[in-house]
């Protein structure tokens, strides 16, 4: 399945509010260097692993929209807009749907009432199912439409610590077998799904999890992550046979967030199997 990959540069971003127990007023993240992060990440992903990256241009304003893995859910040539729970980032949500519907994609909304940030929430194990968060920023009931729309399997996963509140920061599958995640994050009904749907896990400590090692983009064998993850991750990963990327991501963890959050996956549709819509 060919991918490519939906990214935001950071010109205006910045800590303009708190919605999230990361970030905080007093502590301001520097756009200088948050650029230059932001350019090795995606200089990486173009020039070393030869990905089509597509870029939207951020407004002022709304200083997470450099957060593209919120903007929604993409699959083949469809779009499932994103329902921001926080009305200080709900304004992005017109200029991806923008952008998505220019570039041809068939763009869908959920009811209001149902809460759902995209792919910050909903990762895919493998091509038919994924893995949804919710309870903190994206609502159960918003799970069921989008495994309907998709026709796709999407089990629901709660989220209980508020340092974690999207999926994307506590959990990452490495495919239909392996997931990295930090217990810590779930309650313990999800920690027993993890367990009966994941024959490999790898659990990481507090401390990378806090490292946002978990918020990780996954391009085959190449894993790309925040700087950490060396008490438990790295020697995991290794002994799986991955190549471990380590970029700098300290200003946007001020904000909640790392690689994958910098990243929305854009894929081509793949072959359902029969039974699927």
């Amino acid at each position: 399945m060919t991918q490519s990959l939906f990214m935001c540069a950071p010109d205006y971003f910045g800590i303009e509010y708190e919605i999230n127990p990361w970030m905080s007023l007093k502590r301001q993240a520097d756009r200088r260097l948050a650029r230059a992060e932001w350019e090795t990440l995606h200089r990486f992903l173009t020039a070393e692993l030869k990905l089509d990256v597509q870029l939207i241009r951020q407004v002022s304003g709304l200083p997470d929209m450099v957060f593209t893995a919120n903007a929604g859910l993409a699959r083949g040539k469809t779009f499932i807009a994103s329902n921001f729970r926080n009305k200080e980032r709900s304004g992005e949500a017109s200029h991806y749907e923008a952008w998505f519907q220019e570039k041809g994609y068939t763009v869908y909304h959920l009811p209001p009432s149902y809460y759902f940030e995209g792919e910050g929430d909903v990762l895919f194990s493998d091509d038919e199912n994924a893995f949804a968060g919710y309870l903190i920023r994206s609502d159960v009931t918003a799970h069921a439409a989008v495994a309907e729309r998709l026709g796709v399997r999407i089990v629901s996963l709660e989220l209980v610590n508020p340092r974690f509140y999207h999926l994307d920061t506590c959990f990452c599958p490495l495919n239909a077998d392996s997931v990295v995640y930090y217990p810590g994050a779930f309650d313990a009904y999800a920690l027993e799904v993890i367990k009966a749907n994941f024959s490999d896990r790898i659990e990481v400590t507090e401390r990378e999890a806090e490292q946002f090692v978990c918020n990780a983009i996954v391009i085959e064998n190449h894993y790309i992550q925040a700087q950490g993850g060396q008490e438990t991750l790295r020697p995991a990963l290794e002994k799986r046979g991955y190549h471990i990327h380590e970029f700098d991501m300290s200003e946007f963890i001020k904000a909640g967030g790392a690689t994958k959050c910098l990243v929305l996956k854009l894929t081509e549709a793949p072959q359902r199997a029969k039974g699927y819509k």
